[in-house]
């Protein structure tokens, strides 16, 4: 009676593997080519231009560069690293003139959790990355924003919050518009053939 019931078990622990084995992410096409240097050290560097404009200051604003930068680290890991985004933080700290290393300890954490998830994040569409990168890019700042509050003996509030979820919220115009080329490119590619 015992190998009965085990053996009546066995095919149902199969069906499950098999199952589980049959899905398949939702997004299983990537472009085909990488994106162009051009683009992504372009974009970077528009970005941090953006960076040193007053609007910036502003409460609510959002960071585009940590955007930028978060969405090149998913997006091609190699031609974002760390390093840069520690180089462009400290830019933006004496820019700002705030804490020195605030800026550059957010984007180096945000490039960080882009690429520890990265190749969760592309197995989905562009709304489940948007979702990654908005918790990413909150962590990221609450940790500054806890050090801040430590080193200056102060908290300066929750409005730090709203920009970083307007930061993430532009994640899918981010995704449109930089992989505008590429779509195109891959379009003519398509008609060609």
């Amino acid at each position: 009676m015992t190998r009965h019931a085990e053996s009546s078990d066995t095919p149902s622990r199969k069906v499950r593997s098999s199952s589980l084995g049959s899905l398949q992410p939702i997004d299983s096409s990537p472009f085909s080519r990488a994106s162009s240097p051009w683009l992504v050290w372009g974009s970077i560097l528009l970005m941090w231009l953006g960076s040193m404009l007053p609007w910036r200051l502003l409460p609510f604003a959002p960071d585009l560069l940590m955007l930028v930068l978060g969405f090149w680290a998913v997006h091609e890991p190699r031609r974002v690293p760390m390093s840069l985004a520690f180089v462009l933080g400290i830019l933006v700290d004496v820019h700002d003139g705030s804490l020195l290393g605030e800026h550059a300890l957010a984007y180096v954490l945000v490039v960080y959790g882009a690429l520890l998830l990265r190749k969760r994040i592309l197995n989905f569409g562009m709304w489940i990355h948007f979702l990654h990168m908005a918790v990413v890019m909150l962590l990221a700042q609450l940790i500054v924003q806890v050090l801040h509050a430590w080193l200056v003996g102060e908290w300066s509030g929750w409005e730090w919050a709203a920009g970083t979820l307007l930061t993430a919220a532009l994640w899918p115009l981010a995704d449109s518009v930089l992989f505008l080329p590429q779509r195109r490119l891959d379009e003519s590619d398509s008609g060609s053939s």
